[in-house]
């Protein structure tokens, strides 16, 4: 399905460079501000205390957000589970207060508003619980980048494997960057998310690796730099239905979701942007400047019937 057909082939290559530099430009500040700001890691990372409490009637989890935010906790979060009658409060550490103290305070001033408000439990996530699921959370980012690493130099070649993972790591380091800079909260949700990106990003790469090699094929005439721009000119409506698509749904939850799914959303939409981004101006002009050549994808075979000097060859 096509929404639109581009007859004459975009020249994506010919500005590469300039986009390039636009892209490690802002590669760089990503990792600027994530040394000198960090991220801002909640409660998951650092520790504190969880609480569940239980409604007779669906909570309003804008009023809970509110009530605890008057009892000076500026980082809360406040998620329904198992049903809209249950709660879960997530609040950080504090200096020289307990876990049990905190959760009294909490519980009165929830009581206060609604008596019928009870305790199901609470316990205290200790920062080494937060040290062992941010190791936890590097490891699988790093398995990550490795199986995307062996898939594609499997499947292509490594000039492909190369190009790719850059332009994925980018992809993720430029989220990071974001919520350096904003010192957005950085929690389990969002390591999803960027885990998500990675899978998500090297999808784009493949369609267009695969119409790359699927070019070399077709048309030999063409030198590399047109077998890509035909190749990125070609699948620009598959990018746009299925990207589009995909951007609609993570928008609203971006806007409806609530401050549960906000920052969730906040990185699948810099990922998808990025991501769309990175598989035409990174890894495509990666994989030129590396040497990409016919060679690499279609391998000249030997002809057994072949009539001329026993050591020619025929490219397929």
């Amino acid at each position: 399905m096509e929404l639109f057909k581009i007859k004459k082939d975009i020249p994506f290559m010919k500005n590469a460079l300039i986009f390039n530099v636009i892209s490690f430009v802002t590669f760089a500040l990503a990792v600027f501000f994530l040394f000198s700001r960090g991220l801002h890691l909640s409660v998951e990372f650092t520790g504190g205390t969880l609480m569940e409490v239980s409604y007779s009637q669906p909570a309003d989890l804008q009023k809970v957000r509110a009530t605890v935010a008057t009892l000076g906790f500026s980082e809360v979060q406040v998620q329904n589970f198992g049903s809209a009658r249950d709660v879960m409060i997530r609040l950080p550490a504090q200096k020289s207060v307990s876990s049990a103290q905190q959760s009294e305070k909490v519980l009165a001033a929830l009581k206060a508003n609604d008596p019928d408000v009870t305790l199901r439990r609470t316990e205290f996530v200790g920062p080494q619980v937060g040290d062992e699921l941010a190791e936890d959370g590097l490891k699988a980012l790093g398995f990550v980048v490795i199986g995307i690493m062996i898939y594609l130099a499997i499947r292509f070649e490594w000039k492909f494997a190369v190009s790719a993972i850059i332009a994925n790591l980018h992809d993720v380091i430029i989220i990071l960057g974001f919520f350096a800079f904003f010192q957005w909260e950085f929690s389990l949700a969002v390591l999803a998310a960027v885990l998500a990106v990675l899978g998500y990003s090297v999808n784009e790469s493949v369609v267009i690796f695969d119409r790359i090699r699927e070019n070399f094929r077709r048309y030999r005439k063409m030198n590399t730099v047109e077998i890509i721009d035909n190749a990125i000119t070609s699948t620009i409506s598959r990018t746009i239905i299925t990207h589009g698509s995909t951007q609609i749904m993570v928008l609203s939850m971006l806007l409806f979701g609530g401050e549960t799914l906000h920052y969730f959303a906040m990185a699948l939409t810099i990922g998808i942007c990025f991501g769309i981004y990175s598989s035409v101006f990174v890894a495509a002009a990666i994989a030129m400047w590396l040497g990409l050549q016919r060679e690499d994808l279609i391998k000249p075979i030997k002809k057994d019937n072949d009539p001329g000097d026993e050591n020619s060859g025929a490219v397929v």
